[in-house]
């Protein structure tokens, strides 16, 4: 029996382990136990997201909460290694680049646990993103490394990582969206939207913005605010806002600023059904989220990135992203190239076709079967 402890931690955990959760319950040689740190602290959109996606309740919840930086990779350390002093598992497996996943990774490498890492090899080449610095030091501990696209294997392999450890499976979120699409169909959140007048039967734009180097100077969030300012004059920009994001739109003048913009709808976040439903039926995304450039890529919906850089290469190369950073001339300026039609039609990466949690969980079995048979 494979005992192996997968941890879910932060709101784009959840999308990445839910395939890969269902796909365990093929193999009676897997034990998978689930561990969730408890690092995004909002417990109704946590168990929200676990109920759609089908996510067995956890094993054991962490309850660790928000802090710094600092203090909460502290505290996820001290709490998840008793846990796998209990469960002695084979391995570890973690998912992405938040806190969490480097955290619990040090702690398994330091136990001589296996550590699994899905999502590997992504760079943005920018130290100044936590996240970059989550997944580099991930990357370097793991033993097994699954890669979502060939930039992240070519990173590895540059990095020194040994070959046989890398393998590109395409994208477990990927997953997860294409068997979740048309449960999202039935979604009311466009019908209520169309209700309340914020949409009326037209084209809109989605928006997120939640990146402490977007959100967290005035100045710079300023700038992006007067890019939006002449987008929702053409278009209703729909708004899911996240805490961060609201908390220090209180604690400027931009709120005023923001409440001024007539089409530009601040909503509370929303569950991942009504999300997607969200992104599917617009017009264009902007965002500085990483995983929804992957996201509107799939659903050929044509995304603006509010960043300088991005660790998804593909979908610049493939044309269904535009870097667009905070200048807000180049915000209106990729805004009108999309409205106006000047983009080639996108084909979708490889490998990304609902299938990588298979992928990855036949190389875990075949992988940790042959470790076996050495140790016998």
């Amino acid at each position: 029996m494979l005992k192996i402890v997968n941890i879910v931690g932060a709101r784009p955990n959840f999308m990445k382990i839910a395939p890969l959760m269902s796909e365990y319950k093929k193999y009676d040689e897997i034990e998978p136990i689930l561990v969730h740190t408890g690092q995004h602290y909002d417990k109704k959109m946590s168990e929200l997201f676990f109920d759609q996606l089908g996510i067995p309740k956890p094993d054991v919840n962490l309850g660790v909460g928000s802090g710094s930086h600092a203090v909460q990779t502290a505290d996820i350390m001290k709490a998840v290694e008793p846990v796998l002093l209990e469960y002695k598992p084979d391995a570890m497996l973690v998912v992405g680049d938040v806190n969490s996943t480097i955290a619990c990774g040090l702690v398994a490498v330091k136990l001589g646990i296996k550590l699994i890492h899905v999502e590997a090899g992504l760079r943005s080449f920018d130290t100044a993103m936590p996240e970059e610095i989550n997944r580099r030091l991930t990357d370097s501990i793991s033993d097994l490394l699954f890669c979502t696209e060939k930039s992240g294997v070519e990173n590895l392999k540059k990095e020194g990582i040994p070959e046989d450890r890398i393998h590109l499976v395409g994208h477990v979120m990927i997953d997860t969206l294409l068997s979740n699409i048309a449960k999202a169909r039935s979604s009311s959140i466009l019908p209520d939207l169309q209700r309340q007048k914020v949409i009326n039967g037209e084209s809109y734009a989605v928006l997120t913005l939640h990146r402490p180097s977007n959100v967290d100077d005035p100045e710079v969030f300023s700038k992006i605010l007067d890019g939006l300012e002449v987008i929702q004059k053409d278009m209703p920009i729909l708004f899911p806002i996240h805490p961060r994001t609201r908390k220090n739109l209180s604690l400027s003048n931009l709120g005023s600023r923001v409440q001024s913009m007539k089409r530009l709808h601040l909503m509370e976040p929303v569950g991942y059904l009504d999300f997607l439903q969200l992104l599917s039926n617009a017009k264009l995304v902007l965002t500085d989220s990483g995983g929804i450039q992957e996201e509107t890529t799939v659903l050929k919906v044509p995304c603006l990135t509010l960043r300088e850089n991005t660790e998804r290469p593909v979908t610049v190369e493939i044309g269904s992203n535009l870097l667009v950073g905070k200048d807000p001339q180049k915000i209106i300026g990729g805004y009108f190239k999309i409205k106006n039609g000047a983009r080639r039609e996108c084909q979708i990466p490889p490998l990304w076709d609902g299938k990588a949690s298979e992928r990855i969980v036949k190389v875990i079995l075949t992988t940790f079967c042959a470790l076996q048979k050495v140790y016998v």
